[in-house]
């Protein structure tokens, strides 16, 4: 569950220099903590965000002290397909959804094991439909997998990192709200001490203003 949440947050928050209009190229994680889920990223961000395209995504692995890669899962969207028997019912696309303009070709791996240890490449193959012609562009990224029995201190520090980063910011918004909410208070308070002193002033009005016209005919009584 950790593993899973702190690769999530370094591919969906996290944003680094090699952003390119809301698309942040992140490497993956490259810890799997064996019998949780593992997401594996590949992120490859298209450089011109005008240009429409379609593109699949193919993950292929290598066991530790093999030679051949196996093609394990192939994504044309909207279809998802796992290739490989070992791996059927573990792999769970977690890439762009709903565009054939992927960017993401993120994969869970479900209940990991030991012997998910090894080499993953994952490959873009990218058409770009150009007004004269189209281009194909095929990008390549791999991922050294290294599977643990329990995850080790520097993880844990990492997502205590994380967590205390995302309690500050909680704590500064909770302030701003306490904040405005007690300046309304005070700003409520003083429109109301306002209303009673014109409240006052009115009445004291119109109790002067009996005792002026008296005066006045008290004037006129004594010429």
């Amino acid at each position: 569950m950790i593993q899973q949440i702190l690769s999530s947050l370094l591919v969906f928050i996290l944003c680094v220099p090699h952003c390119h209009g809301g698309c942040a190229e992140v490497d993956s994680m490259t810890e799997a903590v064996a019998g949780e889920s593992f997401l594996m990223g590949c992120i490859s961000c298209k450089r011109r965000e005008e240009v429409q395209a379609q593109t699949t995504v193919d993950w292929h692995f290598r066991a530790t002290g093999e030679e051949e890669y196996i093609h394990i899962f192939h994504y044309d969207h909207p279809h998802p397909n796992t290739l490989h028997e070992e791996f059927n019912d573990r792999l769970e696309w977690q890439g762009t959804m709903g565009s054939k303009d992927v960017q993401i070709g993120a994969i869970f791996i479900h209940n990991v094991t030991f012997n998910d240890t090894g080499t993953y490449r994952c490959t873009f193959q990218r058409t770009l439909f150009l007004p004269l012609d189209n281009e194909y562009i095929t990008v390549e990224k791999e991922v050294e997998l290294t599977v643990v029995a329990e995850a080790n201190r520097e993880l844990l520090s990492v997502v205590s990192e994380i967590m205390m980063y995302v309690l500050i910011v909680v704590l500064q918004l909770w302030m701003i709200v306490v904040l405005i909410h007690c300046y309304n208070k005070i700003w409520a308070e003083h429109e109301a001490r306002d209303a009673r002193k014109a409240l006052r002033a009115q009445k004291l009005a119109l109790i002067k203003e009996p005792l002026d016209s008296k005066d006045n005919c008290d004037g006129v009584l004594l010429e």
